[in-house]
C-alpha cells in the first residue's frame, strides 16, 4: 500500500493528476492509484518490486512524501481505493505522516515492525542514490537499464564505451540493481 502526498502542494501546482496518468500505464495494482483527498493519493499493490520500482521513480521526480505500509489488505476488497480498509492502510498512514519529518521523505511501516525499519533503510539508501544521480548518469542507465548494449548506449550517445561505464560507475548502478531485490524481500517480510 502506498500514500503519497505532494510536498508544499498549497503553495504549487497540483502534480497529482499529472503522476496519477503517468502511474496508470504499466504499474501492475490491485487496487489503482487514485486521489485520496488533496493533493495526495493511494494505491494497493501486490507485488513488492513494484513497490520499489514506483517508489524510486517518485523519488525521481521529486517533490512527495511516500509511506510504504506492508500488510494486509481487508477482503473482499472494495472497487475503490479510497474504500479500502485493513493494516496495510493504516501502516501506510502511518509511514507517510513519518515520511513528512524526514530528509529522504520516505517512510516504511509494516506489520513485522522490524523489517519494516530495514525495509525503510534500504529504500532511504536507494532514494539517496537516485536524488544524487547526475543527468548523464541518467542517461547511461535508462539506456543500459533497457536492454542496451554499453558499445550501443554509447554509439547513442556519442561518447566512448568507457565514459559509458563511467557514468554508470558514477550513477551507481550495480549497486542499486543488488538493492532492488533486497528491498523487496524486506517489504513482503515487513507484511508479515
Amino acid at each position: 500500500m502506498l500514500t503519497v502526498d505532494q510536498q508544499a502542494g498549497r503553495r504549487g501546482p497540483d502534480r497529482v493528476a499529472g503522476v496519477l496518468r503517468r502511474l496508470a500505464g504499466g504499474v501492475p495494482t490491485v487496487l489503482p492509484f487514485e486521489r485520496t483527498a488533496g493533493d495526495e493519493f493511494q494505491g494497493v499493490l501486490a507485488d513488492p518490486a513494484v513497490v520499489v520500482d514506483v517508489v524510486l521513480r517518485l523519488v525521481r521526480e521529486g517533490g512527495w512524501s511516500i509511506g510504504v505500509g506492508a500488510g494486509p489488505v481487508q477482503t473482499p476488497l472494495p472497487e475503490s481505493t479510497r474504500a479500502g480498509a485493513g493494516p496495510a492502510y493504516l501502516c501506510a498512514r502511518r509511514a507517510v505522516d513519518a515520511a513528512e519529518q524526514r530528509s529522504v521523505r520516505l517512510a516504511v511501516r509494516g506489520a513485522v515492525p522490524a523489517d519494516a525499519g530495514d525495509a525503510q533503510a534500504v529504500l532511504s539508501a536507494l532514494a539517496v542514490v537516485v536524488q544524487r544521480r547526475s543527468a548523464q548518469a541518467w542517461e547511461a542507465i535508462e539506456l543500459v537499464g533497457a536492454g542496451r548494449t554499453q558499445a550501443h548506449a554509447a554509439a547513442f550517445l556519442g561518447i566512448s564505451r568507457q565514459a559509458v561505464g563511467q557514468r554508470l560507475a558514477a550513477g551507481l548502478w550495480e549497486l542499486e540493481r543488488e538493492l532492488r531485490p533486497t528491498a523487496a524481500r524486506l517489504l513482503t517480510r515487513a507484511a508479515g
